[in-house]
């Protein structure tokens, strides 16, 4: 098993952010919006893209700044912290899109991530 170190791993999210960043670009210029299987691609990629962008700067908040006897900064961390706000924002535009998204949404989907995380911290 491969196991990489928290710097090439951040090397690789740094490296996949901007390919990332322009595959979404280069999709939403040349494939139109008409079928439910489009807007699934399109909220993956940017999903992809939140996560690799998101990553390396929540580890390096992490690392400098949340500096508590239990809490080690690790790319896993970094990892699941970015993909919980990344579906945080990929659930709010979808509710947006369907027209049904409120404030309240908002607050919803961040209480959750925030129990997510706490619960997450509190088993290690």
């Amino acid at each position: 098993m491969l196991k990489l170190t928290n710097r090439a791993s951040l090397y690789i999210l740094v490296l996949l952010a901007p390919l990332v960043w322009g595959g979404l670009l280069l999709f939403t210029h040349f494939v139109p919006p008409h079928s439910p299987f489009v807007y699934l691609i399109f909220f993956m990629l940017l999903g992809t893209a939140l996560t690799c962008t998101l990553s390396p700067i929540a580890y390096f908040i992490g690392l400098r700044f949340l500096t508590f006897r239990h809490y080690r900064a690790s790319i896993s961390h970094s990892l699941r912290q970015a993909v919980l706000l990344s579906l945080c924002v990929i659930i709010n535009l979808v509710l947006l899109s369907l027209h049904s998204w409120n404030i309240f949404a908002v607050f919803i989907t961040l209480i959750a991530a925030i129990v997510i995380e706490v619960i997450s911290l509190a088993r290690k």
